[in-house]
């Protein structure tokens, strides 16, 4: 059976055992599902075809006499020239001085190494004598620690593979194996371990690929929809037509991306399960105002609503616009820090009587002493600002409101839905019509000059700019320009007649708060910051942003930064002062200069970057599969992703027979038997 312990296989012994211990392996399914990391092909291409720093294999005459020199202890180097096709290649091998003896000249040798395209020379790792075998095989290369080798982990599975292939049972229902002309499970893993040619390996990869997604799609959305079945709600009686007048009454139309979110919402607050939503939407989609009709419905259905926001001035801007919104509507009060006192208790017993029906604020919403009467419905912005336990007090406050999450960094849809598995997902993908898009340049620092002339222009104008550092103290090792050094250069180049201002993250947040409301006023027209401003305060008089060392930032965050210009009437302009070393850095460079879509940028940005680098190292919710990577597969999660909702809905994994063993691999997970996701 595949859960018998590793050492059931022929051959394996007590220290083999607690070797493949070591690396996860525990039972012959562990052993027939570990992988290779990697495949070395033994196979003689042209020179022609060689990549720049790939492993490669070149066959060649030995035509110098191999010269040895040693250096350190025991360390040697051992050089030699080649001819292959009419080239001379240089090979270089380290610490093999015995193979001095071995080579001479005019002797046919196949090596294999690193190859440097520039200075036509191979990094030698393996050699042979004599020509490559025409029929190369494609060698697997398992990830190793201990004293496990590569050998011994190619005999142990190959002896599995025999000994317990009976057990291999086919899981994927026939018609999805003929729909996708996927290879069956007992032949994919044969190849992935031992594959005949890369043809059959591409298909056992993409095999696997499908598997892994389809069985964590299904997973992650039962573990949802037990959540949110499980979980009792407030059905919200909300007055429909109050909602589609206040609609009506607002200054401007609802996108069509925005309609289809708001009654996604509207759908969750009237069904009796808890609403556990997040809402993306890029830059200035305008997800301010879908929460605010979300409030307005728990208002007229009798509720009080909570707006939590990262920092003060959030909150007092959110305050200033929705009591604007509301009108006579509704009670907008705002509970923050700065709010002692006599206003303060006056506040907190207007919440607790339930006179206040919409309260706006930071993290003090979620003190002891703030209690709600009546809390229908809780809206938390920016909520990766907030750690899971601030979240999850505020949800518990009141008797189980419903929960909806926004944020502006855009993710594409369906890593939102795996990354936020637990989560329903809302995405507003379009701009409201008429907002100006803001013009992106990208610059070397040679024209410096320029650019502060042009902001001095824009200024002149009545306009404001920000100017963006990545850090704010020198280092040794980033040549950076240094946030307060720059504030005082500007400074004495803007005097007298130009305010600059500096922020940046050790301000304490009094001060931080001081120097973005003097922003927001136009007492500073020039605000020098490091990338706190990232997320925050909106000035629609600001009309330029510009980046240094922008090669720096990743895509999303360049672009959340550019969204801070560009939301009042003018014409804005973001410029990126960038000398990216890197084919990297300069394709990011390109990127934002012609894309102002969040989330065909976050797209570019995941690959360039990975989903480890790209949701942070320790976010959880990013699985580790075997084989599927959730960049470069991202059609075959999708389509697992549909797979999966139609199988759920359709209650195949219970009714059908064809999907036994399927649905054996998905309720033998303890997440899906008991445990939850926060």
């Amino acid at each position: 059976m595949l859960n018998d312990p590793v050492i059931n296989v022929k051959g394996i012994g007590e220290k083999l055992e607690q070797g493949l211990n070591s690396l996860g392996i525990h039972t012959v399914e562990d052993l027939l599902f570990y992988f290779p990391a990697r495949y070395d092909v033994y196979e003689i291409k042209p020179l022609s075809e060689l990549v720049h720093n790939d492993k490669v294999t070149i066959e060649g005459e030995v035509i110098s006499e191999p010269s040895l020199a040693f250096y350190g202890k025991k360390k040697s180097r051992l050089s030699f020239n080649l001819q292959v096709e009419h080239v001379t290649v240089k090979a270089v091998m380290f610490n093999r001085s015995f193979a001095k003896k071995q080579l001479q000249t005019g002797d046919i040798v196949t090596v294999t190494g690193k190859w440097d395209q520039h200075r036509l020379q191979i990094t030698v790792s393996n050699y042979k004598k004599g020509r490559a075998k025409s029929d190369a095989k494609i060698q697997p290369v398992y990830a190793l620690k201990s004293d496990v080798s590569n050998l011994q982990i190619k005999k142990a599975v190959s002896t599995a593979l025999s000994q317990f292939q009976d057990s291999l049972q086919e899981i994927l229902p026939q018609e999805y194996l003929s729909a996708y002309k996927l290879p069956g499970r007992m032949e994919a893993v044969k190849q992935m371990h031992f594959p005949d040619n890369h043809q059959v390996l591409k298909h056992a990869r993409r095999r696997f690929t499908y598997e892994e997604f389809l069985l964590f799609q299904l997973k992650m959305q039962l573990l949802r929809k037990r959540k949110r079945e499980s979980t009792y709600g407030n059905s919200l009686e909300y007055e429909k037509q109050a909602v589609d007048e206040f609609v009506e009454r607002l200054p401007f139309r609802l996108t069509a991306a925005q309609l289809r979110s708001l009654q996604e919402i509207l759908t969750d607050l009237h069904s009796p399960y808890r609403m556990n939503r997040l809402l993306q939407g890029d830059v200035g989609s305008g997800k301010t105002a879908v929460a605010a009709i979300a409030l307005y419905a728990a208002i007229t259905a009798a509720k009080q609503g909570a707006l939590m926001v990262p920092t003060e001035i959030l909150a007092e801007q959110h305050f200033h616009s929705l009591t604007e919104l509301f009108a006579d509507h509704a009670s907008v009060v705002l509970l923050t820090g700065s709010v002692k006192g006599k206003r303060r208790k006056q506040i907190l017993q207007e919440i607790a009587e339930k006179e206040a029906d919409i309260i706006i604020g930071t993290h003090a919403l979620i003190q002891d002493e703030v209690l709600f009467q009546d809390l229908g419905l809780v809206i938390v912005d920016e909520q990766h600002r907030f750690g899971v336990e601030q979240r999850r007090v505020l949800r518990d406050k009141g008797l189980h409101p419903d929960v909806l999450f926004m944020t502006a960094t855009p993710i594409p849809r369906t890593l939102a839905i795996t990354a936020f598995g637990d989560m329903d997902v809302s995405v507003i993908d379009e701009l409201p019509s008429g907002r100006k898009q803001v013009e992106t340049y990208w610059v070397k620092e040679n024209m410096l000059d320029r650019v502060l002339q042009f902001i001095q222009k824009e200024v002149d104008n009545g306009h404001q700019a920000y100017v963006i550092c990545p850090l704010i103290e020198e280092s040794d090792k980033l040549d950076i320009q240094n946030a307060v050094e720059l504030y005082e250069q500007l400074k004495e180049i803007y005097a007298p007649k130009t305010t600059v201002g500096l922020m940046h993250g050790r301000l304490p947040s009094d001060e931080k708060e001081e120097v973005m409301r003097e922003f927001a006023a136009n007492d500073i027209q020039v605000l020098v910051s490091t990338t706190v401003v990232e997320v925050g305060v909106n000035v629609p008089n600001a009309s330029v942003m510009v980046i240094y060392d922008a090669e720096r930032f990743g895509l999303s965050q360049l672009h959340q930064l550019r969204g801070r210009v560009g939301r009042g009437e003018a014409q804005s302009y973001c410029i990126l002062v960038a000398d990216p070393k890197g084919e990297v850095g300069k394709e990011r460079m390109k990127i934002m200069t012609e894309t102002a879509n969040g989330f065909q940028l976050s797209e570019e940005d995941l690959k360039l970057r990975g989903p480890g680098d790209f949701f942070g190292k320790k976010q959880s919710g990013i699985p580790e599969f075997r084989v599927a990577d959730m960049v470069h597969d991202y059609r075959a999660l999708e389509t697992a992703r549909m797979d999966a909702q139609q199988i759920l809905e359709a209650g195949s994994l219970d009714k059908d027979p064809q999907f036994k063993q399927l649905a054996t691999h998905v309720y033998n997970d303890k997440i899906v038997m008991g445990e939850t996701l926060d």
